[in-house]
């Protein structure tokens, strides 16, 4: 295999897995914000029947430090590859499955249940999913091209959601509201077996990254990876999080939370909101690896905390500019805001995978994504939502982003630069 192809498949390889993962996720937002308080919370006004079913999405963030428990533990122990394919299937599974749930009006509260039951599948396999898409290329790799390697595990979220937002627009405005209520909803959910199907075919192709092998050679790898990143990595924990929080609070309010205002408080038609969001997706994949090769060569802190502050003067411009009810100014406002997360999240994976060594790096940088995430990303819209519940401004939802962002800023400034410093 020539190094070409083996650059491409490393980067299908990790791009696969969180494609899948953002894709149910922003799927399951869209729906949230389109359908999902009807179909399984029935009994109860737009906006709170909206915050049950971001309480739900929130599960899927609950369950991730477990999965970044066990994973980061077998990542460790048994190796990237082996945890790679196990968490594809699982993830896979259980989206495959939310497209066969009933609903409340046939099931009754069975419904709900059972999402709850695969939301907490679903996010126990991506907390042990990012950590391994993010080393594969990272500890295969050039070294000096970490930045923009790592960035390719975050290229998915904006493809996944391109994907889910994309598929809901056709399907929305294909289908009569009855059918697409009723039986139209199911369709991307079951569709999602392809990406399972092609995933697993890409990642049997990997072998075992070149690092963890030299480690599984000198007989060096961790026995207890847990015990050993709390007990002696605490403070990369704290770094790897703190640099996380801001980004998943910002991308929250761009993304998930504002389709539900766009459609729900605002009345902006469902296609408009999700084609809004579907541009502005393809300029958050098309920028994300930018960025990541930027901080190569300028550093992860420089380019992490100017998207910080570009963010937190985002943050108050953002919903008068919705309030326009422009499409053409929906989309821009969109794009623009995400080409700013790109600044973050493109190089935040890099950055938090330089705060451990080989032999905890699995189980550290799951950790420090997915116990961050649950404050971050997974509370985020259900906060976002009952802030302006219970204000009746947008105001105060500006300032709660801005602080997150500026604990963000804050971590990735005191933190040293590891761009240029050896894995090892």
């Amino acid at each position: 295999m020539s190094a070409n192809s083996t650059i491409a498949r490393l980067a299908t390889a990790s791009i696969v897995g969180t494609t899948l993962e953002y894709f149910d996720f922003a799927l399951y937002n869209t729906l949230a914000a389109l359908l999902f308080n009807r179909l399984f919370f029935p009994n109860f006004d737009p906006l709170a029947g909206a915050m049950l079913a971001f309480s739900t999405f929130a599960v899927g963030y609950l369950s991730r430090p477990i999965g970044g428990i066990v994973f980061g533990h077998l990542g460790d122990r048994r190796g990237r590859r082996f945890v790679l394919v196990a968490t594809l299937i699982l993830m896979g599974s259980a989206t495959v499955l939310m497209g066969l749930l009933p609903t409340y009006s046939s099931a009754g509260i069975m419904g709900p249940i059972l999402l709850v039951a695969l939301r907490l599948m679903q996010g126990a396999a991506y907390g042990g999913e990012w950590a391994g898409a993010v080393l594969l290329p990272v500890e295969h790799g050039d070294q000096q091209k970490r930045g923009r390697n790592a960035s390719w595990a975050q290229m998915g979220p904006s493809i996944g959601t391109l994907i889910a937002t994309g598929s809901v627009a056709v399907l929305t405005a294909t289908l009569t509201t009855e059918s697409f209520e009723y039986w139209g909803w199911r369709i991307p959910f079951l569709a999602s077996a392809i990406i399972v199907a092609f995933g697993l075919w890409v990642r049997f192709g990997i072998g075992e990254t070149p690092l963890f092998e030299r480690l599984q050679q000198a007989n060096n790898t961790a026995s207890a990876p847990l015990k050993e990143v709390f007990r002696d990595h605490w403070r990369a924990l704290l770094r790897g999080g703190g640099a996380r929080i801001g980004s998943d609070v910002y991308y929250s309010m761009s993304v998930a939370f504002s389709l539900t205002y766009l459609t729900t408080i605002l009345g902006v038609e469902r296609t408009t909101a999700l084609i809004a969001m579907s541009i502005g997706s393809v300029f958050n994949a098309l920028t994300m690896s930018y960025f990541g090769g930027l901080s190569d060569r300028l550093g992860r802190r420089e380019i992490g905390v100017i998207g910080a502050f570009l963010a937190m003067v985002w943050v108050f411009a953002l919903f008068p500019l919705f309030n326009t009810k422009m499409p053409s100014v929906l989309a821009l406002t969109v794009s623009v805001g995400l080409c700013i997360h790109s600044m973050m999240y493109g190089t935040q994976a890099a950055f938090i995978t330089e705060q451990f060594p080989t032999r905890v790096r699995y189980a550290g940088s799951s950790l420090a994504y997915t116990l961050t995430g649950i404050v971050g990303g997974g509370i985020a819209p259900l906060v976002l939502a009952a802030l302006l519940k219970w204000t009746q401004s947008t105001l105060p939802l500006s300032l709660y982003a801005a602080a997150c962002l500026s604990i963000t800023a804050t971590v990735l400034f005191l933190t040293p630069e590891r761009a240029r410093q050896s894995l090892e």
